[in-house]
């Protein structure tokens, strides 16, 4: 048995390894980087150790900026993409012919480049001299006036993101809650048909229970990734994240570490521990939540 055990803890050891290497070592240095003041990279000094650091990030008007842009992208994106997806892929199991195509078709956007994808929908709302956008030319249609989405107004500005971080993620979500409603017992749905059960009193009473692990994990990983939004952000607004007002704290961190007003991985660093201790909450208010609402 002792031999067994010691086997299988050699199995994990490679594993255990890789993730105190590349995960545990990281973690702990950035938290002791954090409160490290004034520390310095190429001479690897510093000159206190405090919160300082923190009190400077916390109260900095680029950061303050983009903590708001995170939280109202997450607060928008992670419901309405989970929500958006879960129809989306009922629907698709519901259609019997070219459902393979439509699920190709609505997975393509998951396999493109994100930058490419930031351009031909910086190509759709964008106002320039010469057009005002396919978007602006539907708008029209209706009797509204041009906006300039990509240079304009805050609210149109994070409207754009929001719907952009929406696509993207889309795919994704698609293809997960396909593979969990394919695995739901079919019986269920008959004795629901037999009885004269509604779609709807279906939908909420059977499948939302039965692949409710699913949707937490989505929800889990959907908050996760929007926490950790940059690329979507410099993928229709450009490097400049702090001109356009639509930088994101991941962007915030780069800045601090190699943008323009960067070298400061001191601030940086508390900026990271500041998203961790975020992303965690939030996670173990997920955990607690899905103690009573999933069902495995």
């Amino acid at each position: 048995m002792e031999k067994n055990n010691l086997k299988g803890w050699l199995y994990l050891l490679p594993a255990f390894i890789f993730l105190g290497v590349f995960l545990v070592y990281p973690l702990i240095d950035v938290i002791i980087y954090s409160f490290e003041e004034g520390f310095n990279f190429a001479s690897q000094t510093y000159f206190g150790i405090g919160l300082y650091n923190y009190e400077y990030v916390l109260s900095d008007p680029y950061f303050l900026a983009a903590l708001k842009n995170t939280f109202i992208l997450v607060i928008i994106t992670v419901p309405v993409s989970t929500a958006l997806a879960l129809l989306l892929s009922v629907g698709l199991m519901s259609v019997k012919k070219l459902r393979k195509l439509f699920q190709t078709v609505y997975f393509l956007p998951y396999v493109t480049n994100t930058l490419a994808v930031g351009m031909v929908f910086m190509i759709l709302f964008a106002k320039t001299e010469f057009t005002d956008g396919l978007v602006n030319v539907v708008l029209s249609l209706f009797g509204m006036e041009p906006i300039d989405f990509i240079n304009g107004p805050y609210a149109a500005k994070m409207l754009v993101l929001c719907v952009y971080t929406v696509w993207i993620v889309l795919p994704f979500k698609i293809l997960v809650f396909t593979s969990a409603l394919a695995s739901v017992d079919k019986t269920y749905y008959d004795a629901a048909r037999v009885d004269g059960t509604s779609s709807a009193r279906t939908f909420w009473r059977i499948t939302v229970p039965m692949i409710s692990p699913i949707i937490f994990y989505v929800v889990i990983t959907g908050f996760i990734g929007a926490f950790k939004a940059y690329s979507d952000a410099v993928a229709i607004f450009g490097t400049d994240l702090n001109v356009a007002e639509m930088n994101t704290i991941v962007g915030y961190i780069y800045d601090m570490l190699y943008g323009d007003s960067g070298g400061y991985p001191s601030f940086a660093a508390a900026a990271a521990v500041i998203l961790f201790v975020i992303v965690l909450t939030i996670t173990c208010i997920n955990l607690y939540v899905s103690k009573k609402n999933v069902h495995y």
